[in-house]
């Protein structure tokens, strides 16, 4: 019977059929490497022996990818790591140490060249946890673990009984440690979605502006407090039939970060997602989109941003978990961008957040607004409370509601809003919802094609 485990079943699983040719010859080492296609995409892979001392890793099984890292950037191909191993070989002692040193060392140095894809299908610990973390996206099957100590260790040190799936499974890095981009469901589409991602980065494709419109606005509430979910709007947007994923969809539910195409052209779209804390920013939503456009800049992959946005979450839990820190990531991850990156307001930008959007003070190469969209340093009544609680704190208090949509009104007219957003330059066009697609494109089809010349560091 053949074990399902074996490394060359799980990458001819992984390549088009008849492509797989071994990169170096098979030894007991808990390595292999092979090239191939994936949907027609060359490609470099090395996976994980399981069958072999469970994958683990020595100076050996280390050579094997270096070898698959060389050939990778010699011809900037996409390389692909399918991981399940116990980390370190115990009876290489020390040099097991040094030839995890030697790989990370190869990643970071690939890091922003070619894309980095890891596809995790059985435990791996140590060592073997930090080869995933280093690279672009990370896919985690239901029997992927990463952990750095098993719960053994974990329980002989802190005195802690937890399982290994608490430890490290999909939950753990799709909930809580934002380590997992992609949770699959099976195995299947594990390896179905590790194959969408090779496409997106690979082969990019080219825009085309004779798309379809559709009246976006009926994706988006016309009352300002109603919240919704960002993610139809963005299936919306983006083309029907092209490969699409999002990236950490339930780490920080209140920033949506996606993969997909646009009249035929790969694109990452940012989004504030208003059903999850009405869509502010906060610390971990800040990180989460930092690194999501960094990795676009890097690889050359045009922006979407879709703001609707009161502001930053406030609190002094906020403050403590570091938001001014982690927020800064997100204003110097837009700032340094060179792709091209287009910003739509389709309610409201207040404050800070405004800013943080790729705002075009930041660079951004368009931006566009809704007719009905806000932009603010806060919202109108919020502002009138501030800039007048002394009158409104002297009228009865049936009236006092009253007297703030007034003032809000006339602040309105005041400050600008939208009006004065385009007349500074601040916004380029009001645009309809039914006109969005189209513009989006043609925005990001004539702009100068960049790519960033950074590292893509797992912020």
């Amino acid at each position: 019977m053949t074990d399902r485990k074996d490394p060359q079943l799980r990458i001819e699983r992984l390549v088009d059929n008849g492509s797989f040719e071994y990169l170096v010859p098979r030894s007991d080492c808990g390595m292999i490497a092979a090239t191939g296609l994936v949907k027609g995409n060359k490609v470099i892979v090395f996976a994980s022996d399981a069958t072999s001392k469970s994958g683990a890793l020595g100076i050996e099984g280390s050579h094997v990818i270096l070898a698959a890292y060389r050939e990778a950037m010699a011809y900037q191909l996409p390389i692909i790591g399918i991981w399940h191993s116990g980390g370190a070989r115990l009876s290489d002692g020390v040099l097991s140490l040094d030839a995890f040193g030697q790989v990370f060392h190869a990643m970071v140095s690939a890091s922003g060249r070619i894309p980095q894809l890891s596809l995790v299908l059985g435990p791996t610990a140590g060592g073997g946890a930090y080869g995933p973390a280093l690279t672009d996206v990370v896919v985690l099957a239901p029997e992927g673990r990463i952990f750095v100590t098993g719960p053994d260790v974990v329980k002989s040190v802190t005195g802690e009984d937890i399982d290994i799936a608490a430890l490290g499974g999909p939950e753990a890095h799709s909930k809580n440690s934002g380590v997992a981009h992609v949770i699959a469901p099976d195995e299947e589409t594990a390896f179905n979605e590790i194959k969408d991602l090779v496409s997106l980065f690979a082969d990019q494709g080219h825009f085309t502006t004779d798309i379809a419109e559709v009246d976006l606005g009926k994706f988006v509430p016309a009352v300002d407090k109603r919240s919704y979910a960002v993610g139809p709007l963005i299936d919306a947007i983006l083309d029907k039939d092209g490969e699409k994923l999002e990236l950490l969809p339930v780490w920080a539910e209140n920033m949506a970060t996606v993969l997909g195409r646009l009249g035929g052209r790969t694109v990452g779209v940012i989004a504030n997602n208003p059903s999850h804390i009405g869509g502010v920013l906060d610390a971990a939503a800040a990180e989460k989109a930092a690194r999501f456009v960094r990795t676009c800049d890097a690889f050359g992959i045009p922006m979407i941003v879709i703001a609707d946005v009161t502001g930053f979450l406030p609190g002094p839990g906020q403050e403590w978990e570091g938001a001014v820190r982690r927020g800064a990531k997100l204003l110097h991850a837009f700032a340094e961008s060179v792709v091209p990156r287009v910003t739509l307001i389709t309610r409201r930008a207040f404050g800070g957040a405004y800013v943080a959007m790729n705002s075009k003070s930041l660079g951004a190469t368009r931006t566009f607004a809704w007719p009905t969209a806000e932009v603010s340093v806060m919202g109108a009544v919020a502002a009138v409370r501030v800039l007048h609680r002394r009158i409104l704190a002297e009228l009865p208090e049936d009236q006092r509601a009253g007297m703030e949509l007034e003032l809000a009104a006339e602040h309105d007219r005041i400050s600008g809003g939208i009006e004065r957003a385009v007349e500074i330059g601040a916004v380029d066009e009001v645009i309809s919802p039914q006109q969005t697609r189209r513009a989006l494109a043609s925005a990001l089809a004539s702009a100068p094609h960049r790519r960033g010349t950074h590292t893509n560091i797992p912020l």
